[in-house]
């Protein structure tokens, strides 16, 4: 469990540095994604291949399904997340693509009979509260409607992805994964196919920052997520994984100059407590037993 955890926050931390790496490719949101799921998925299933396992997906054809579901979701929340990077930046559409645990925490209850606690619900409170100071200067106009609803769309997307993949209890780990990311490619390649054809050309910088992107955030990334969620409690999946948000809108500052105001500094101040509140009681009794 230790293990799960660390990996996941590893993946979300990496996940955090999308928008700052896709702001040096000189593509349109939609190719960007395309060619990041197909770098992803051949990494994926190279090292697969390499390490001599074996796909055992057509045995659980249930699993596959879901994980079809989840892949096409993933593949989909990214298009309308990277397009919302473009019309209202990294930061506040990273925040707003994390609307999307909000949703699973909601259904995580009915779907996974999963109980929620009081240091949950404190937790989560505490979360929302964040986000709402975070995103305080959405209400002062700062970017396009239309880019806000691209970031509400890839929320709930990422609530279907989460939720769909918990779904597969026998096809994990790095299998999971490499479907997954096969599956999001297909999906993207129709939508690019159907809406501009295929016409990518990329300096050799672009290249660079696109395998970083592709292989190191993707293909690495997606591993690591994927290989711990089926791990973890929906509910901690859900508000741990308010640090992706969180190190986007502190790579972005730091990196891109989207600046945040007090306001918003005690917003990311209450994510990062919610989230250690939301997990930490729960999760103290088997870390002492673990020696943790």
């Amino acid at each position: 469990m230790k293990r799960s955890y660390l990996k996941y926050i590893l993946g979300l931390i990496l996940f955090g540095s999308n928008g700052i790496i896709a702001s040096r490719i000189e593509l349109e949101s939609r190719e960007i994604v395309l060619l990041r799921t197909l770098l992803g998925s051949i990494f994926l299933v190279i090292v697969f291949l390499g390490l001599k396992q074996k796909f055992t997906f057509k045995n659980y054809k249930k699993d596959l399904f879901f994980i079809c579901i989840s892949g096409a979701a993933m593949g989909a929340s990214w298009m309308f997340l990277y397009e919302a990077y473009v019309q209202v930046g990294v930061g506040t559409s990273s925040l707003l693509y994390y609307c999307g645990p909000v949703i699973v925490m909601a259904l995580s209850a009915v779907l996974f009979r999963e109980k929620i606690t009081a240091a949950k619900l404190a937790g989560f409170i505490a979360v929302l509260a964040g986000i709402f100071l975070i995103n305080a200067h959405i209400s002062g106009g700062n970017g396009s409607s239309e880019g806000f609803a691209y970031g509400l769309a890839a929320a709930v997307m990422y609530s279907v992805m989460v939720i769909a993949n918990k779904k597969s209890e026998n096809v994990k780990g790095m299998e999971n994964s490499c479907l997954q990311l096969v599956v999001s490619f297909l999906t993207v390649a129709v939508c690019v196919g159907i809406k501009s054809g295929y016409h990518i050309s990329l300096s050799s910088s672009g290249w660079i920052w696109m395998i970083v992107l592709g292989v190191f955030n993707t293909g690495i990334g997606c591993w690591l997520y994927f290989s711990s969620i089926g791990d973890l409690p929906v509910q901690t999946v859900a508000i741990l994984g308010y640090i992706e948000p969180l190190s986007a809108v502190l790579f972005s500052a730091a990196v891109l100059g989207e600046r945040m105001a007090a306001i918003q500094i005690a917003g990311v101040v209450l994510i990062i407590g919610g989230a250690v509140l939301g997990t930490a009681l729960k999760d103290k009794k088997f870390f002492r037993k673990q020696g943790g």
